[in-house]
């Protein structure tokens, strides 16, 4: 037998029975959840990255019983349940995808359109600030940055406010100024450090990162997938150099930087 979608929510219920639950399961929150859910969705990242897709569809469990347990909380509160939570994201994608569903339902037959991928993307965007503009009581407030969630990782969040602020032509146009505003910001480091205010190199060091991330941008590459590729390589060539050192019953600490700098060099000329 197959368990289906109805059994997991039946599950879940079961977990969250006030007198035969589980007793970690009946002391949750909505906001105790969240690390897990934010843990699950990288275990998903991580499953994709290494290509193992057994692992894969175990980790998508995963996350699915995160939404799960969201729509219990908010059966249990009285705020939402499941039904709903499926019919608002499937009404919303209807809604944004009209070069697909031509009538706006979701079983209209199949036709034919024209819209590019850039052409979609465009629309998708326009479509999101008109469900923006009617759900505020104050237009004259709404921005282009609203609903840029604040929980993403630093990284992704900045190249979504840079991209969002990009539709509206605050930008540059090619790559190069970035180049020398990175530079620019390098040397504000440089200049803070040289004066010995920590408070103005931690502010720097901000706006730094917040130039090498739009450079990413530019460049059509993502920040954050970029910095987790560089933290692995970092893993894997540290590791290498633990291990070169083990054989010779050393530690890092053992050695000396230009030691570890040379082994640094192996690891890089060995393809780590």
């Amino acid at each position: 037998m197959s368990y289906q979608l109805d059994d997991l929510l039946y599950l879940m219920e079961r977990l969250r029975d006030p007198q035969h639950g589980c007793p970690w399961d009946q002391q949750q929150t909505f906001e105790s959840i969240v690390p897990h859910t934010l843990e699950e969705a990288y275990e998903v990242a991580d499953a994709i990255a290494e290509g193992d897709y057994p692992q894969l569809a175990e980790e998508l469990g995963d996350l699915l019983f995160q939404v799960v347990y969201y729509a219990q909380l908010g059966r249990e509160a009285d705020h939402f349940n499941w039904d709903q939570v499926v019919d608002g994201i499937t009404r919303k994608l209807v809604r944004r995808h009209p070069h697909v569903f031509l009538d706006g339902h979701l079983r209209t037959p199949a036709g034919t359109f024209t819209l590019d991928s850039d052409q979609v993307k465009q629309r998708w965007e326009e479509i999101k600030s008109q469900e923006r503009l009617e759900k505020t009581t104050k237009p004259e407030q709404l921005s282009l940055l609203d609903d840029v969630p604040h929980a993403l990782p630093a990284l992704s969040r900045a190249q979504k406010l840079q991209k969002r602020a990009s539709r509206s032509g605050f930008d540059w146009t090619q790559s190069g100024p970035v180049v020398e505003k990175i530079a620019e910001e390098l040397d504000e480091v440089r200049e803070a450090l040289a004066r010995g205010d920590n408070k103005a190199v931690a502010d720097e060091m901000g706006d730094l990162l917040f130039s090498v991330v739009n450079l990413a941008r530019h460049l059509e590459v993502d920040a954050e997938t970029a910095l987790r590729q560089g933290n692995d390589k970092f893993e894997r060539r540290f590791r290498y150099i633990e291990r070169q050192l083990a054989e010779r019953a050393l530690e890092v600490k053992d050695v000396d930087l230009q030691q570890l700098d040379q082994l640094w060099d192996d690891a890089k000329q060995v393809g780590l």
